[in-house]
């Protein structure tokens, strides 16, 4: 989910797939718009300085650009994509590849511009966001299967980590059991979704632990996605039911939260 222009808009896996694009104020469908051909999104972000919606699909190992007057374009990015974000400065598009352990950064219609290895030690990275100074990503990474399981903030060209919070994954405190999404504020402080702990962590700029946003009683079920509203002040974590038995998702819904 995201938004733009005053509007929410939220991707759903259905028989055919389609955005819902929702009020921001009273949380009312407004319409529905088709994304031609998509075979198997992963995640969406927005742009408002091109007014558009990028979507990666893991299908066709592309990123599909949507604009707000519903033309649609897309552009290869080689690789499968995993998370989405934007660096706002340069209105880039910043595609994290686990398979290759790369983040690719493409300008808006999909010239790659730079991209980059991710340390050795993270295994599966899910996503990257650009920090506030120097060309640097904040990256969570972690599978189930993974040895280490954090969030650190890497170097322009992946060669060092700065800052880290992290490690064995678990579920005290300074542990996570699969980070898959990050959100920023304005002051760099960074949300995480942890998806099997049930739970939303804040960290300082320097990825030192605030304190838990959210916990399992208040989501329910588990955090696969946040987009923070910085100008309203708003958190939207999108919440997925697994059923075991059935190995598929079974509900999903949006929780809401001040910050």
């Amino acid at each position: 989910m995201t938004s733009l222009a005053g509007e929410i808009y939220l991707l759903r896996w259905k028989e055919r797939d389609h955005l819902e694009v929702y009020d921001v104020i009273t949380y009312r469908l407004q319409r529905c718009l088709t994304v031609p051909n998509i075979c198997g999104f992963t995640d969406m972000t927005s742009c408002e300085q091109y007014s558009c919606v990028y979507i990666g699909d893991y299908g066709v190992e592309c990123v599909h650009r949507l604009d707000v007057q519903g033309a649609v374009t897309r552009w290869a990015v080689d690789d499968k994509p995993a998370c989405l974000s934007v660096n706002a400065a340069a209105h880039s598009v910043i595609v994290t590849c686990p398979d290759v352990r790369k983040i690719k950064e493409f300008s808006s219609h999909g010239d790659l511009v730079r991209e980059v290895l991710v340390p050795d030690d993270d295994i599966s990275p899910w996503h990257a966001v650009p920090a506030r100074s120097g060309g640097q990503f904040i990256v969570c990474h972690g599978g189930l299967a993974d040895p280490v399981h954090r969030v650190y903030v890497m170097s322009a060209d992946g060669r060092r980590i700065v800052h880290s919070h992290g490690g064995q994954p678990g579920s005290d405190t300074g542990q996570y059991n699969v980070p898959g999404h990050l959100a920023v504020d304005d002051n760099g402080s960074v949300f995480v979704a942890d998806v099997f702990n049930r739970r939303v962590t804040l960290l300082s700029p320097t990825l030192e632990y605030v304190r838990q946003v959210l916990l399992g009683d208040q989501l329910k079920w588990w955090p696969y996605r946040l987009y923070l509203d910085s100008q309203q002040h708003l958190l939207y974590i999108a919440v997925n039911e697994w059923n075991a038995e059935r190995r598929r998702y079974t509900a999903g819904r949006v929780v809401v939260f001040s910050v």
